[in-house]
């Protein structure tokens, strides 16, 4: 067992590839409906949670551990604050086209005038 509380290729699939994707799914939602940022902080400690839970019911891997809950909460967050970036200025540059538009993946910018 890694640092992590389990093996690399079960921290890989439940972390990343399951409850990544309801992290980016959860930042997704919470940006299409224009809630806080911070909003996101809870979630991904539930998320984080349930992968950990998860991986101890499933794969047999430490259910308490700390560091595994850490690293699991800090891709949690990420992914969710990503997520949430990227819909942000999806949103505001769609929803504004005469003020704003993209600057990049996770941001956008005042139009030029004139």
């Amino acid at each position: 067992m890694a640092a992590f509380g389990t093996t690399l290729p079960v921290f890989l699939g439940l972390t990343f590839a399951l409850f990544g994707g309801g992290a980016w799914m959860t930042g997704r939602a919470l940006g299409a409906t224009w809630r806080p940022v911070w909003q996101i902080l809870p979630y991904g400690a539930l998320l984080a949670a349930g992968s950990r839970f998860f991986d101890w019911s499933l794969f047999q891997g430490d259910l308490l551990s700390l560091p595994g809950y850490a690293l699991a909460l800090v891709v949690m967050l990420l992914l969710g604050f990503a997520a949430y970036r990227v819909n942000r200025a999806r949103r505001m540059v769609a929803q504004y086209p005469w003020l704003y538009e993209r600057a990049g993946p996770f941001a956008w910018r005042a139009r030029k005038s004139g």
